[in-house]
Parts: structure tokens; sequence; C-alpha cells
């Protein structure tokens, strides 16, 4: 029966040399890759003891950012949980009372703002999209949870705390640093 792509190949069947039949050329083929590894710098480290160097673009926790006055950035625009990929970005928005202009920048806030750091895949798109830069992604390394409800970060474990700032300076190339002294964009950044 012939096939219908007429593709088929006839294969004959060569009979083993006796070294062949012996399997002495593998194991001395799969031995001389051996040794040539041996003797190779180890890919691995020893990870309590020894750390990794990060790339300066390696992209780790989410932090949200206070201005220089302690005031949180973030005004609940959305625009990072639209940015969002994977739809790991909530939030909830919220008029400032009297007396909250130390605590809020603007007239309106994030009342709630929570990542999914099961669904974040760390992308960074919601931080080029912030206009006010209120959201970084850190050089630090997300922690472990146990729990699956642990994973799910609110303001309380992403707000910088007022006395404790978290440098994003190695996230910042000359590229944006650049982009972001150009004063013909500067109608949708911080003055």
């Amino acid at each position: 029966m012939q096939s219908l792509t007429n593709r088929s190949k006839v294969v004959a069947k060569k009979e083993m040399t006796f070294s062949e039949k012996i399997y002495l050329p593998a194991i001395l083929g799969g031995l001389k890759i051996t040794f040539r590894h041996l003797f190779k710098k180890k890919a691995t480290i020893q990870y309590p003891d020894q750390q990794r160097e990060f790339a300066p673009v390696y992209r780790g926790q989410h932090v949200l950012k206070r201005d220089e006055n302690g005031a949180e950035r973030c005004t609940a625009c959305g625009l990072c949980a639209v940015a969002c990929p994977a739809e790991a970005i909530t939030m909830v928005a919220a008029e400032r009372q009297k007396g909250e202009e130390k605590l809020y920048r603007e007239e309106k806030y994030a009342k709630v703002y929570e990542i999914n750091m099961l669904r974040c895949i760390f992308c960074g798109l919601c931080e080029e999209a912030c206009p006010k830069e209120a959201i970084f992604l850190t050089d630090r390394i997300v922690p472990t949870e146990f729990k699956r409800g642990e994973f799910i970060y609110g303001k309380e474990k992403l707000v910088e705390g007022v006395n404790q700032r978290v440098d994003v300076s190695p996230r910042q190339t000359p590229s944006v640093a650049a982009f972001k002294q150009d004063k013909s964009l500067q109608h949708n950044r911080l003055s």
C-alpha cells in the first residue's frame, strides 16, 4: 500500500560490527564527554553561602513609592491594572478626606491596592504605565509564602515605609532617565 504523501523511505538495516555490538565506541564517547565537563567551571553555586549577582534589569518585588514629603504617589488611576497582561493588579479608589493631605498627594488615592503574586509575570509593564512613578519593581527577591492567601500582596506589603526608602536607581537606565528629563513629555510625569 502506498502512502498519501509519497515520502516514505526504505531503510536498509546494516549489520553491526563487533565493536558496535559490545558498545565500546559509545562508552568511550560518553567517557570523553564526562571528562571534558569534569574540568570545566561549575555552573552551580552553594546558595546560602554564595550569593548570585543579578543583572541590573532584574525585576523583583514590587514597591509603591512615596514622594519626598512621605505621601503616597499612587492616585488610583488604574493604568497599571490595565497594562498588566496577567490581570494581577486590583485596586479600589477612594476620595481623600480632610486631614489626610499628608498621607496622599492627590484627591483620589488607592484605598485598596493588591497584586496577586501567583499571577504576576514580573514583566514591568505596570512600572512603565504609571504616570506618577508610584510603582517599581526592585532588585529584592520575592519572599516565599506557604499559603495561597499570603501571595496576595496588599498595601501593607507594597508601600515603602516613611523612614525606610527603597532605592530603585539600578532600574533607572540612562535612557529612562533621559526620557524622564524630556520637557516635551512632562504633561504626564511628575514635576
